[in-house]
């Protein structure tokens, strides 16, 4: 018989994982329980022929406890079984099987000698009343609560067990100092009618029974796969370089964050290398300390004892080079002639993971085309409007100018109609008569021969007059200052 989510129950069953809103029956699958550990050795077959006859078996939460299969029952992850208990029998799901459970035992120092027994498998009647039991505890629980707080108890009742056969029922505390639970138990007692058992529980054990989200976006560590409790103290936070900030750096249980532990080694293996972090060096300006350690950069920042506001960032070979030189005897130079200049050095994002549009590159080159194309063509119609503004405003001022200027003497009009006569003789005058017809003939016959230099020289002298006189470029009308009419007072 396996678990109530109907799966097969082998090492493969994952019903936690396959849903959004997991199990069907969280509280009798195995594999929705927490700290599930993995089997990395269902697959390979023994080849001895005695098989292990210890297996895991798991209660409600973190509870787990190693139980000797004597009857030899076809056992496998997700069967549930009933087993010894005191008093009486209780009942919970198999999480591990196979020779893993002896290593496991060997971890966590359980003697062979003290495990209890399995009676048998789960029959229907063990499994309702197991599970009425479940649904039975929030209810319990929120009771207790009302009864220590009426009594006045500094303590706080974080979870209800029944056990299977409901011949007792453990309540998990918290509390900061020592309580009398004389008349408490008996308050439970005659509320519960069974038998009431109290355990004390630390705080970091009440977050990993009831579980959470942490500060990473992740499943509390405590609740998911952390067993064991090492202490963390201030001094972690020191040597990794972080602010002593309670908010930050306490977790769900108000205690120190367990992952601080992680890196540590790390942290102080790379601190090895560097000098202490109350060295001091002897300059010709003063002495300098020590401010700020960066272990990722390998970096190390001095000021001078009288201005502690300038900082010097120095690697450690040359604050380690530094040192030396003072146990010689010798001061070193200045800390700001001992600065090198930063290159700065210019990342390339080759895959381009910081540009959010990097997928939107083709629909936006063919935008970038269409917004040209219109750019152009209003460009376009604009310079075309441009032109005949212009032309207008031409018009308009040759219009303004002759009306202005209508009231010139007839001397400036007879200069200006004799001028094209002018550039028209001219014109005549310059122009070379062959009448021979020999010398046009000649003429044919030696402009191949000449240099080209010289015939665009006799093209431009040609040209020049013709183009200084032509009736396309007029010269420039002088006009006289018009003044105005001096005004009448009498009229």
């Amino acid at each position: 018989m396996s678990c109530g989510c109907k799966t097969s129950g082998d090492s493969a069953h994952s019903c936690g994982t396959k849903s959004a809103s997991g199990c069907e029956s969280v509280n009798t699958c195995g594999n929705s329980y927490k700290l599930s550990v993995f089997d990395w050795l269902s697959n390979v077959q023994n080849p001895a022929s005695n098989r292990c006859s210890f297996v895991e078996v798991r209660f409600k939460n973190d509870r787990k406890a190693f139980f000797n299969n004597v009857n030899n029952l076809p056992l496998h992850i997700g069967s549930v079984v009933t087993v010894e208990a005191n008093p009486g029998h209780d009942v919970g799901v198999v999480s591990l099987t196979g020779e893993l459970v002896k290593i496991q035992m060997k971890k966590k120092r359980c003697r062979e000698e003290d495990a209890a027994k399995i009676y048998r498998l789960a029959n229907q009647k063990d499994l309702d009343t197991w599970q009425d039991l479940r649904k039975k505890e929030e209810t319990v629980k929120v009771d207790a609560r009302k009864i220590s707080h009426r009594l006045g108890l500094e303590m706080k009742i974080t979870d209800v067990e029944y056990q299977g056969d409901a011949s007792k029922v453990t309540f998990f505390y918290t509390a900061d100092s020592r309580i009398d639970f004389r008349q408490l138990i008996k308050e439970f007692a005659g509320t519960f009618r069974t038998k009431i058992d109290m355990k004390q529980i630390g705080f970091r054990q009440e977050a990993a029974k009831i579980g959470g989200i942490g500060s990473c976006g992740r499943e509390l560590c405590c609740s998911t796969w952390l067993t064991d409790f090492r202490s963390v103290n201030t001094n972690v936070a020191r040597y990794q370089q972080l602010s002593i900030n309670p908010q930050k750096l306490a977790g769900q249980c108000g205690k120190l964050k367990c992952c601080l532990n992680y890196e540590l080694d790390s942290y102080l293996d790379q601190l090895s290398h560097f000098p202490s972090s109350s060295t001091t060096i002897d300059t010709e300006r003063g002495r300098a300390f020590c401010i700020k350690i960066d272990v990722f950069k390998r970096k190390m920042w001095f000021a001078y004892v009288d201005s502690s506001m300038a900082w010097y960032d120095f690697d450690i070979e040359l604050v380690k080079e530094l040192i030396a030189q003072n146990k010689k005897g010798e001061k070193t130079l200045p800390l700001e002639d001992l600065k090198e200049p930063e290159t700065i050095a210019v990342s390339v994002d080759l895959i381009q993971e910081n540009s959010v549009d990097r997928f939107e590159k083709k629909a936006r080159s063919n935008r970038n085309r269409n917004q040209k194309q219109n750019s152009n063509s209003n460009q376009n119609q604009s310079s075309g409007q441009n032109r005949n503004s212009n032309q207008n405003q031409n018009q308009n001022s040759g219009q303004e100018q002759r009306s202005n200027f209508k009231g010139n003497n007839q001397n400036q009009r007879k200069n200006t109609q004799q001028r094209p006569e002018k550039t028209e003789r001219t014109e005549n005058a310059e122009r070379p008569k062959n009448t021979n017809p020999e010398a046009r003939n000649n003429q044919k016959n030696t402009r191949p021969q000449q240099q080209p230099k010289a015939q665009g020289d006799r093209v431009e002298n040609a040209e020049k007059p013709a183009t200084e006189g032509s009736s396309q470029n007029p010269p420039k009308k002088k006009f006289k200052k018009r003044v105005p009419p001096k005004k009448d007072n009498n009229a």
